[in-house]
């Protein structure tokens, strides 16, 4: 008998223990949260004040990696326009010494050029180019140095360059030794006051007549730091050999089926030239790898410098949810002694106010997240320019905006956690 009150007893006490805590679990997973919502609508205006902050702060992280994205994307679309797939081959150092002890330039040729065209694979255009200087009258008595480069037809497409008005020099003129030439915009209109006048216009170089067929510019402004300056005339490689005399090669210029092909493409080309020269010869292959590359890691870190920028938006609206809540748990002071009065522990009022300031700043992170990505998705979708979404910031404004919520949740949950039951009853 003795045996069976006793495990009665034990009975008793598991199941009232299984019902303490299954009452601790839907006080934490469905009554707090249904408290904090209660809360939100007996204070809509004053909640919804609160929660602007936040709403700013997430679209202001998203926007700000949106502007990023956009700028990175203009800035890598706009370098790469003079070429991601262009190998330039230059001509660095080094000298064939002769018997009189006389030293010569080990310049590359075209057979330089037609070997690796035949040994390297990928290369889908390729031109040679001479280079020449030469002064032609500009009126009034008034001459202008030019700069005469020979190239092939396909140098256009290595290059990437405009043409403004009129056409450029095809095979044809190649094969023919055309005396034909294409000018370049800033030089056409110092010569012949615009792109337009200049075509077909006659200009002697050397006591050669030349007929200008086009202008020509290049995809973007490059200062002076490429091949190119604002006195360049463009004639046929074929031509260009009449004004130099030689076939050395300052530059030669591969264009490669793929940017991916580029740096490996590079190496076998120096490779491929060096061996037919002497080992004291050095030849530089220039590429624009190592710019987008270091172009995309730094708009990368600028980008994040932004977003941190932008989350200090979210502190201020988390310093917005404090007082918010100080002042919410200071008018609900005596609700507070109640509920203690009840049996609710300070874990319970700690984890309610909690919740509270949680919802407040993720709700906010929800509308921002919203209203950040629903800005560039409807420029897209309405106009023709296609902005880059930043999907990857959602997540952090969202996990931000919690992080929030918490760490400026905690004072007032804490304060509220703290009051003294008798006190909370006695206060009005």
């Amino acid at each position: 008998m003795e045996t069976t009150i006793n495990s009665r007893t034990e009975l008793e006490v598991n199941s009232f223990d299984r019902t303490l805590a299954s009452a601790n679990t839907t006080m934490i997973f469905s009554e707090v949260l249904s408290l904090a919502v209660d809360s939100f609508r007996a204070s809509k205006a004053r909640f919804l004040l609160t929660m602007l902050g936040m709403v700013i702060g997430s679209a202001s992280i998203i926007l700000v990696v949106t502007v990023g994205m956009t700028g990175k994307q203009y800035a890598l679309d706009t370098i790469s326009s003079l070429g991601p797939n262009k190998i330039e081959m230059q001509y660095s150092g080094g000298s064939i010494i002769g018997p009189d002890n006389t030293t010569t330039p080990d310049n590359m040729t075209l057979a330089d050029m037609q070997a690796v065209v035949d040994s390297v694979p990928g290369i889908v255009a390729y031109s040679p180019m001479l280079e020449d200087h030469d002064p032609i009258s500009v009126g009034g008595g008034i001459t202008k140095d030019t700069m005469l480069l020979g190239v092939s037809p396909q140098y256009r497409q290595v290059r990437g360059l405009i043409v403004l008005t009129g056409r450029f020099f095809d095979d044809q003129d190649a094969g023919a030794h055309a005396k034909v030439a294409v000018l370049n915009q800033p030089l056409a209109i110092k010569l012949f006051g615009s792109e337009l006048a200049a075509v077909d216009q006659t200009i002697t170089i050397k006591g050669i007549p030349l007929t200008i067929i086009g202008v020509f510019k290049e995809s973007i402004d490059t200062y002076g730091t490429s091949e190119i300056n604002d006195q360049t005339i463009l004639i046929p490689y074929e031509v260009a050999r009449y004004f130099t005399g030689t076939d050395n090669l300052k530059e030669i210029f591969f264009k490669m089926a793929d940017s991916s092909l580029v740096a490996h493409g590079a190496e076998q080309i120096t490779e491929q030239i060096q061996k037919r020269h002497r080992p004291s010869s050095i030849y530089h292959a220039e590429t624009l790898v190592g710019i987008l590359n270091t172009m995309n890691k730094v708009a990368n870190d600028l980008t994040w410098m932004l977003v941190i920028v932008a989350a200090i938006t979210l502190v201020v609206g988390g310093v917005g949810i404090m007082n918010s809540m100080l002042a919410n748990i200071q008018s609900r002071t005596h609700e507070i002694g109640i509920r203690k009065a009840l049996g609710a522990t300070r874990r319970e009022i700690r984890l309610q106010f909690l919740t509270e300031a949680v919802f407040l700043s993720l709700s906010g992170g929800m509308v921002g997240t919203i209203v950040g990505l629903g800005i560039p998705i409807s420029v897209g979708l309405l106009t023709p320019y296609k902005i880059p979404v930043g999907w990857l910031a959602a997540p952090i404004a969202l996990a931000t905006s919690v992080i929030v919520g918490v760490i400026f949740g905690t004072v007032p949950a804490n304060r509220a956690a703290r009051l003294n039951p008798v006190d909370t009853l006695k206060y009005e």
